[in-house]
């Protein structure tokens, strides 16, 4: 079966016309509000945006955030937000790019599915410990080279002390949610 077959084929099959409307496996859960789930995602989605993100790209992961399965193949996501493959594709570009979703092959067809993980959020804020060494590095460097005794070098100086903080409480926190989270993970076993 061709592509376009394919999406012809999904679209009679009932494929959603908004987010959360049909899960990918095609069951609808009738106690859901589609209109809600619509809202929540571009309501967080302009949060994100606030937050610094592209709005498209924003807009794809709140909505792969918001499908029971955390998967979406491109042409789910155009119609749960009723925008172009192109727009979708240059989300996805992007999210791929600072790890906040996986591209995986959909099995026994060409199209790839686009995956947002359960510990995304714990991912990002652990490659931040990478990012902070290599800030303090930078700003080791710049206190030298301004003088730590000017005001530019103090500035300086205070920025490094508050990253070399961070980074001391980011790990005991990321050790904390692990124990937290797996706590959750097994209330969530017990209550099926």
């Amino acid at each position: 079966m061709s592509e376009q077959q394919q999406r012809s084929a999904d679209r009679t099959e009932g494929a959603p016309q908004d987010p959360g409307a049909v899960r990918p496996e095609g069951r609808r859960d009738d106690k859901r509000d589609d209109e809600a789930v619509s809202q929540f995602v571009e309501r967080f989605a302009a949060q994100l945006v606030e937050a610094g993100m592209q709005r498209m790209s924003a807009r794809v992961f709140a909505c792969l955030l918001a499908s029971d399965s955390g998967v979406l193949t491109s042409a789910e996501l155009g119609e749960r937000l009723q925008v172009s493959p192109a727009a979708v594709s240059g989300a996805i570009r992007y999210l791929s790019q600072v790890d906040m979703v996986s591209r995986e092959r959909e099995p026994g067809s060409r199209r790839d599915r686009y995956r947002v993980h359960s510990d995304q959020w714990y991912e990002a804020m652990a490659r931040r410990d990478n990012i902070l060494t290599r800030w303090e590095g930078t700003l080791r460097d710049g206190v030298e080279s301004l003088g730590e005794d000017s005001p530019a070098g103090r500035r300086m100086n205070e920025t490094l002390v508050f990253f070399e903080f961070l980074q001391k409480e980011l790990a005991g926190l990321l050790q904390r949610w692990r124990e937290h989270r797996d706590q959750i993970r097994a209330e969530y076993g017990d209550a099926r």
